[in-house]
């Protein structure tokens, strides 16, 4: 088994465990250029928000989209419009700032 079959292993296992929580899901997904974040709905049918460095109001303050202080703001700005919409807690692996409970 090689490395990239190794992570769509452990990616499907996580995802099964939070379909099976019916759990709202956060998925990140970054390229070496921009990062760029979802919010997904319980039943994993819908994106209820999305972020990403990609957008024209952040690309305004970033001169680079792909670093980890351009995550940062995408992951503040997320956590903004996620609570808007009155979305507090979220599955994701891993905690990080900005006010969400994962």
């Amino acid at each position: 088994m090689n490395t990239k079959q190794s992570r769509i292993r452990r990616s499907r296992k996580t995802r099964a465990k939070i379909a099976a929580v019916k759990a709202i899901r956060l998925s990140i997904n970054r390229t070496n250029s921009h990062i760029y974040a979802q919010i997904i709905s319980a039943d994993g049918g819908t994106v209820m928000t999305s972020v990403s460095s990609n957008d024209k109001e952040m690309r305004a303050q970033l001169p680079n989209g792909g670093n980890v202080g351009a995550a940062t703001v995408v992951g503040k700005r997320l956590a903004e419009k996620a609570k808007g919409l009155g979305i507090e807690k979220v599955a994701f692996e891993a905690a990080r700032e900005g006010g969400l409970v994962f």
